[in-house]
């Protein structure tokens, strides 16, 4: 069942992570001016202060989660049971809606409309098999996220490339090494549980 949910839930990434790197292959060596338009986006013209109000809300956000942590995690585990500890479940999965579209609308300023969905999934994808809780896992996607979006801009100051197309480039680097490592250790577990003749 864990495999075949596993697999489930990589057919979702990998597809649209396949179209979104297809994609960047193409924008990539654009030029900024040529490349700025709905599909990627350069976060370098992005004014201070809008910069200044992203910072502002993701250490709301950041806090926000914190602050109501426990609630999160029940609801996330098993709704029926959180509901039954009287854990307003119907408020909490409205405030994660608005937390996602937030969320959404900052990585917009980053790397454009269509690639969303690379950046807010492939780091959790990565970690989630390396944690033991959601809070960890959480913290992994963030520093992850964070490594991708600074290689990719120090790559795109370094080659002249689109800012949100060298960061989607990155990200499926980072998450095509992470199933080729995950790959490796399969086969190598399997080999170590088959059964030796005599």
């Amino acid at each position: 069942m864990k495999s075949g949910l596993r697999g489930r839930v990589l057919s979702v990434i990998g597809i649209p992570l396949a179209a979104a790197a297809a994609l960047v292959f193409g924008l990539a060596a654009v030029p900024l001016h040529a490349a700025t338009l709905a599909v990627t986006v350069s976060i370098l013209p992005v004014p201070p202060e809008e910069i200044r109000v992203m910072l502002a809300i993701a250490v709301g956000v950041v806090a926000l989660v914190g602050g109501l942590y426990q609630p999160f995690l029940a609801m996330s585990y098993d709704e029926e049971f959180a509901r039954i500890r009287g854990v307003p479940v119907t408020l909490l999965y409205f405030l994660l809606v608005a937390i996602v579209a937030v969320a959404v609308v900052m990585v917009i300023q980053v790397v454009g409309l269509i690639l969303v969905i690379a950046l807010l999934t492939i780091p959790p994808f990565i970690v989630e098999r390396h944690c033991r809780s959601l809070a960890t896992m959480m913290a992994g996607s963030v520093a992850l996220g964070t490594l991708f979006t600074l290689t990719g801009l120090w790559l795109a100051y370094a080659l002249n490339l689109t800012s949100g197309a060298a960061i989607i480039l990155v990200a499926g680097a980072g998450f095509g090494c992470a199933r080729l490592v995950e790959a490796v250790r399969g086969r190598r577990d399997r080999t170590r549980a088959a059964p030796t003749a005599d």
